[in-house]
């Protein structure tokens, strides 16, 4: 074996290791095997660079090859620049770092010379590899697509390029939806290592870089023309060097006329196509300047393995883009976008999810009004809070709102809401509040189906928790459930909410309930006796007594203050079917607006009731209830035992009826009509001047 060559590729092996004794058998160990050099020709003294000298700088001289050719120092001899072993274990190599530049800072493949403080290029497999994990962290830990190439950016933005362009599709495909219509790729991002942070005394790569004035020299669309040459390279996927002969086509195509004055000459600007799943979704350009060093071909490998990395990151963000989309479209479409204003009742509501990564949930709320100026006041909870509770949360709600509709008493209601939920599966689990409030009799009427109670704040300040049978989950299957009526007075209000607001890992829900109930006090404190707190403030207050770790669940909250109905203010007849029955009508309607000072509305009011009662004695067989109730405007409400609902039609000039509904569709502001479980209700309203 030719001596030169075992010297000059050495391994940690054949080295010979400073300050280990020769006889001593771990030093025995580590003892180079190589043979003895050839006579005449001088031996390598032991750990000397190839430059003749030892590590200190020193300069040793050649050995007379009378000794071995690792020979030790004599025991007497001390050197401070050897380390010494460290105590049961392999003693300690130095320069095992390979040097990157040779006399005079040059670097030694190419000959250039870098200045003091400037980054060498990555010239070992391992600079590379730890380059590539530590940008692959970066881009992975972004979630939404800017993240992600904001990522990209700065991972590479100044470690491995001067300057980046990353063009993304538009609009990007999302999933396995084909895109029709031309590619047209937008540039998303650009970032450059600023003029002023690149100076002679060296680069601060601890500095980030800043958006450059590159997007005003590349064009911001670009339309990839199909068999053209930005084509071929997007679909050959791999990335090119610039001065390739395929490049060279495609980048005028990509950055537009004015932008080859961007690119450098030689090897320092790379294109790599961006490929997803399923097809390229983009290209990313690294750039590096004139006075750099050139990327090498190693460098392709990283710039591919950037690019599959931020390809893949994209997709998945365009995904979850779209996750977020449609939760935020069911959410919506689920809860009410706005509160009715019924009357004698004022309306706030709250909706938080669990977590903004989870939007949806199967929390809910609503406000239905009913017919006499009643308002039915829902509070709901499925189990769960992800987009299939959500469903199911929107099934539940809108059989509500048709229950609703129909009249039915609470405890109905729910028993309807149970049997809906085992049609939907047997482990659809919901609990539910539902209370009707009569703003003229001023009372609630309260069912629950394991909920939690609701909590009413008097005028004066006391929050009371109401004491409602609490009944069993929606889901269960063959339960009972209890209403209870309650008074409701003026100026009071009621609170309704889900247990996200009183339950968490820190406090049971009794505890919790209490903690609300003594903040709903605290706040009326504010206001004093006399004047309730303002709703949305209230709300607010409310969602305060949140902790940091109390946000384990959706939180529904939904806020009615009981204005009611004077006594005064109503007038409430009841009629015999007969013929008489419309002019007795027309003659109490009469007499109510003079009560009111609202003799200008006597005559529509008039010619409406008439026209509505002469209807009802028309089909009814029961007594006809009339009821006037003025507020803000003035309501008529006529009902009778039959369940047919009238219908707007247009008469023809032969008919002699069928006119009555016309009329009142043009005066009145509005009307209409609801069924009940004992027959209906037409009612119409009139503005008061």
């Amino acid at each position: 074996m030719d001596a030169t060559r075992v010297t000059e590729q050495p391994t940690s092996f054949e080295r010979p290791q400073p300050g280990v004794d020769p006889a001593d058998p771990r030093g025995a160990l580590l003892r180079s095997q190589a043979p003895a050099p050839h006579a005449g020709a001088a031996a390598l003294p032991a750990q000397a660079r190839s430059t003749g000298e030892t590590p200190s700088g020193t300069s040793v001289p050649p050995s007379d090859g009378a000794g071995p050719e690792h020979s030790q120092p004599a025991a007497t001899e001390t050197d401070t620049h050897r380390p010494r072993p460290t105590p049961e274990a392999i003693p300690a190599q130095p320069g095992l770092e390979p040097e990157r530049s040779g006399p005079g800072g040059k670097e030694r493949r190419t000959g250039q010379v870098t200045p003091p403080g400037r980054p060498t290029p990555m010239r070992r497999d391992g600079d590379r590899l730890r380059f590539v994990g530590a940008a692959t962290r970066r881009i992975a830990r972004g979630i939404d697509l800017d993240e992600i190439v904001m990522g990209l950016c700065r991972a590479t933005v100044p470690t491995f390029s001067d300057a980046i362009l990353v063009y993304l599709r538009d609009p990007l495909p999302v999933g396995d939806e084909r895109p029709t219509g031309p590619v047209v790729l937008r540039l998303r991002r650009t970032d450059r290592i600023p003029e002023e942070r690149d100076t002679e005394s060296g680069f601060q790569p601890v500095l980030q870089p800043e958006p450059s004035e590159l997007s005003a020299l590349t064009a911001e669309l670009c339309e990839v023309l199909p068999g053209g040459a930005l084509s071929e390279v997007l679909r050959g996927v791999r990335p090119v060097f610039a001065d390739a002969p395929a490049a060279r086509a495609a980048l005028p195509e990509l950055l537009g006329e004015d932008g080859e004055s961007v690119i450098p000459g030689g090897q320092r600007a790379i294109l790599a196509p961006l490929r997803g799943r399923r097809r390229v979704i983009g290209a990313a350009v690294f750039l590096r300047r004139p006075e750099r060093i050139p990327f090498e071909a190693d460098d392709l490998l990283v710039a591919a393995q950037l690019a599959t990395h931020s390809a893949l990151g994209i997709d998945k963000a365009v995904l979850y883009g779209r996750e977020a989309y449609i939760a935020d479209e069911l959410q919506r479409t689920m809860l009410p976008e706005t509160l009715p204003q019924p009357t004698g009742v004022r309306l706030a509501s709250r909706y938080l999810p669990a977590a903004e990564t989870a939007r949806v949930g199967g929390d809910w709320y609503d406000a239905i009004p009913l017919p006499g100026s009643r308002v039915a006041l829902v509070v709901g909870d499925v189990m769960g809070h992800s987009m299939t509770s959500a469903a199911i949360m929107g099934q539940l709600r809108t059989t509500a709102q048709t229950l609703a509709g129909l009249d039915l008493p609470p405890q109905e209601v729910l028993h309807h809401l149970d049997e809906q939920a085992q049609r939907l599966g047997t482990d659809r689990m919901a609990t539910c509040l539902y209370a009707v409030y009569d703003p003229v009799t001023h009372r609630i009427t309260i069912a629950n189906a394991g909920h939690p109670p609701p909590v009413l704040l008097h005028l004066g300040g006391r929050a009371e928790v109401l004491r409602v049978p609490a009944g069993a989950p929606i889901g269960v299957g063959g339960v009972d459930f209890e209403a209870v009526e309650l008074d409701a007075p003026a100026g009071a209000t009621l609170l309704l909410y889900t247990d996200g607001l009183v339950e968490s890992r820190l406090r049971d829900v009794w505890t919790g309930i209490e903690q609300l109930r003594e903040k709903l006090a605290a706040t009326a404190q504010l206001t004093g006796p006399d004047h309730p707190p303002p709703l949305e403030a209230l709300c607010e207050e409310v969602l305060d007594m949140l902790g940091p770790g109390d946000r384990d669940d959706d939180i529904a909250l939904l806020a009615a203050r009981f204005d009611g109905i004077a006594p005064s203010d109503v007038a409430y007849w009841s009629l015999e079917p007969e013929e008489m029955a419309p002019g007795k009508a027309r003659r109490l309607a009469r007499s109510a607006l003079a009560r009111w000072d609202l003799e200008e509305l006597t005559d529509p009011v008039e010619l409406l009731v008439s026209e509505v009662v002469t209807n009802a004695v028309r089909y009814a067989s029961r007594p006809i209830t009339l009821r006037l109730l003025r507020t803000d405007v003035l309501r008529c409400e006529v009902g009778d035992d039959v369940p047919q609902l009238p219908r707007l039609r247009q008469a023809r000039h032969t008919d002699e009826g069928g006119r009555g509904l016309f009329l009142v569709n043009r005066l009145a502001r509005r009307w209409g009509a609801t069924r009940l479980s004992t027959g209906k209700v037409v009612w119409f309203e009139l503005n008061q001047g």
